[in-house]
């Protein structure tokens, strides 16, 4: 199964649009079988990423990195914990990113979902716009896959 033609349009809004609708589809066409038996997302993101890695030669593509140049990244409070006292930072793993190791150049994040996940998908979207503003990514988007026999791109949303 490929991307909609509106999928693709809506990819293609910003510059790294067109690499990620083309490695979603390889995603889609060359693992089925993982989406399909509703696999880890770890397993659906590391799949994506090693693709991705292929499309982005001048860039390295990594999985739950956790670095911000040497330091450990993190977001400040932005009511992803349910604990109200907490204002500190917390320390965060996104799940697929496009950078320069050990450099503040971060040109894409992206977090994904399984259709199947009941974590509120908003919680994604404050993390993403906090890649953008306290980290300084370029872009940042939202995937959810279909999963349980349904191989397909169930949402797309640029933060």
């Amino acid at each position: 199964m490929a991307l909609s033609a509106e999928q693709i349009q809506y990819l293609n809004r910003h510059a790294p649009g067109e690499a990620v609708a083309r490695v979603l589809s390889e995603l889609l066409l060359n693992d089925r079988d993982l989406l399909g038996i509703d696999a880890n997302e770890r397993s659906i993101t590391f799949r994506f990423a090693m693709y991705l890695q292929r499309r982005c030669a001048d860039w390295t593509v990594d999985c739950e990195y956790n670095r911000d140049g040497t330091e450990p990244k993190r977001l400040g409070h932005l009511e992803l914990y349910p604990d109200c006292e907490d204002d500190e930072a917390k320390t965060v793993f996104p799940d697929v990113i496009v950078h320069r190791r050990g450099t503040r150049q971060n040109h894409l994040v992206l977090e994904f979902k399984k259709s199947t996940s009941r974590v509120d998908r908003q919680i994604d979207l404050r993390k993403l716009r906090g890649y953008k503003q306290q980290l300084g990514y370029e872009h940042a988007l939202f995937v959810e896959v279909g999963t349980e026999g349904r191989a397909i791109i169930t949402a797309l949303e640029w933060a």
